[in-house]
């Protein structure tokens, strides 16, 4: 009787292993295909860009910026900053991580803890998550793109061209109007109404999801654009938010499945990160010393950390994708409270929350009824042509 309870438990986590933490990847069609007719005489590309291709993904970007980083850190003798700004490289080695696995960019964990823990600036934190993650997350995309998952390549485009316009006329106009406690406050606000509203989608057991968008149009589109320039104003001023503000659209809106949204939103940061630094260092030129610092110390970490977190979250359920979304809101959120701000930032941070949530659930609602809508279209013609060939008999 013991025995067979044991088997029993052992059976349920064998069955919970599989389902949550080797649900496998979601290839795109192609690639699913020659994986799945693997040659039996296989050539060297063969096992390189297919059998092969995860360990390849990861390694190709790894070694390309460990081999620049080195020789650099050599020459400039990038050794002696570690240790007074040893702190983001250790935070980055589960940040770096986190930001490659989910819809959050590792500057969702960077800047909350050098705002709130270590009581860095700001403008500090943003240049430092734009820097680190032009790096992180764009091992991550490489990584994302020679394994061949799934991603939506519309919300990419389209996000893209919204949040450069969205990151200039946020950096320049937006963020001088926030002082510090406020950019912090709206950060954690924010985000924390989104984590509610994905966990009360996430809680509609078997709910259909798409992995790209369905039956894509103008006005979807155009959704798009205008949720990336929102989304790199964001990032102007807190170093994300591009990437988890698509996300939000193309899974609550859209219904796409977090397995397909978790890469897009890798590729968009890591793109969008990159333009972030380049307009931050070349066309501003005012980037903080300390910025620089600590991203010369921490690039080797966030190097590998990217594409491990890529190759790990393209594994994973969606629910447990999205439940590291929750835990890393609800750490900002402690962490906020923790500064103890002031009674005015509480009471605005708790409206904003709400008013949020509201929004994110009126978008749930839409994407619901939009859903509805999209399996009447597909039933009607069946039911026309049954009616057609009962109408001839």
């Amino acid at each position: 009787m013991d025995q067979n309870k044991e088997i029993s438990k052992k059976e349920k986590l064998k069955i919970w292993c599989k389902k949550y933490l080797l649900e496998g990847q979601t290839l795109d069609d192609k690639q699913a295909g020659k994986v799945e007719n693997f040659p039996d005489n296989p050539t060297i590309k063969d096992l390189i860009f297919i059998k092969y291709r995860k360990w390849v993904a990861m390694l190709i970007p790894m070694t390309l910026i460990h081999i620049i980083w080195w020789s650099v850190a050599i020459r400039y003798n990038l050794f002696q900053w570690y240790p007074t700004y040893w702190h983001m490289p250790v935070v980055m080695i589960l940040g770096s991580v986190i930001g490659g696995m989910t819809s959050e960019g590792a500057g969702a964990v960077a800047f909350p803890v050098m705002t709130l823990a270590l009581h860095i600036d700001p403008k500090i934190a943003r240049d430092f998550a734009l820097m680190m993650q032009s790096i992180g997350m764009t091992s991550a995309l490489i990584c994302v793109i020679i394994m061949k998952v799934e991603f939506e390549i519309r919300a990419v485009i389209l996000g893209c061209l919204g949040a450069i316009p969205g990151f200039i006329i946020g950096v320049h106009w937006i963020d001088p109007l926030l002082s510090g406690p406020q950019k912090k406050m709206l950060f954690v606000s924010i985000w924390t109404a989104f984590a509610l509203s994905l966990g009360i989608l996430n809680s509609q057991k078997k709910r259909s999801t798409f992995r790209e968008i369905p039956e894509f149009c103008a006005w979807k589109g155009w959704v798009l654009f205008f949720t990336g320039i929102i989304g790199g104003i964001f990032d102007a001023f807190a170093g994300s938010g591009i990437d988890i503000c698509i996300f939000s659209v193309i899974t609550l809106l859209f219904r796409v499945t977090e397995k397909t949204a978790t890469p897009t939103t890798v590729v968009l940061k890591g793109t969008i990160a990159v333009f972030g630094f380049y307009y931050r260092a070349v066309m501003m030129g005012d980037i903080d010393i300390m910025a620089w610092r600590y991203f010369s110390v921490t690039v080797p970490i966030s190097a590998c950390g990217g594409p491990i977190g890529s190759f790990l979250g393209s594994h994973l359920h969606r629910q447990l994708v999205a439940s590291f979304v929750y835990i890393l809101e609800a750490i900002a959120l402690v962490g906020f409270l923790l500064t103890e701000p002031g009674w005015q930032l509480i009471v605005i941070g708790t409206v904003i929350i709400i008013g949020c949530f509201v929004f994110f659930s009126i978008v749930s609602k839409v994407g619901s009824v939009l859903m509805e809508h999209s399996n009447e279209e597909k039933e009607n013609p069946l039911r026309n042509m049954e009616e057609q060939k009962t109408g001839q008999q």
